[in-house]
């Protein structure tokens, strides 16, 4: 299997909610909540990058679609990361996502390997990393103004 991500699928309890997060709080494009009219259909779609998006779709929908019953959500089976061009951008990310109603668990700083990372939850609590890694330098736009 040749890797070939598209879609990274977030399970929520509140989908207006997450909406709200990522669209409002920091600023994903998306159409908004589409196919309410099926019923455990009502997803929502971000565009991250070329070729990839985010979905936030209920977690009783990610159950009935998979037939596996809900389990208890643990931040620490993954985490998001979000690698920015230098150790500012990194701070104002972590601002942006904790205005946008983030929880900070780890404030930025100095990483033991040569970067500068620091770690939210989103109000479901999936864990996003904010990493400036010298190693893995992104070509796109940090934060917009």
């Amino acid at each position: 299997m040749r890797p070939g991500i598209t879609v990274i699928t977030l399970g929520v309890d509140d989908l207006e909610r997450s909406v709200r997060f990522y669209r409002d709080g920091l600023g994903f494009q998306t159409q908004g909540i589409i196919g309410t009219e099926f019923a455990y259909g009502a997803v929502a779609f971000f565009d991250l990058q070329p070729g990839l998006k985010l979905a936030v779709w209920p977690r009783a929908s990610l159950s009935q679609d998979t037939g596996l019953l809900e389990g208890r959500p643990s931040a620490t089976e993954f985490s998001l990361g979000h690698n920015v061009s230098t150790e500012e951008a990194v701070d104002a990310v972590m601002l942006l996502a904790e205005r946008a109603g983030a929880t900070i668990v780890k404030s930025a700083r100095k990483a033991f390997w040569g970067g500068y990372s620091g770690y939210f939850q989103d109000p479901d609590g999936h864990l996003w990393e904010i990493v400036w890694n010298p190693q893995l330098m992104p070509t796109q736009i940090d934060v917009e103004a």
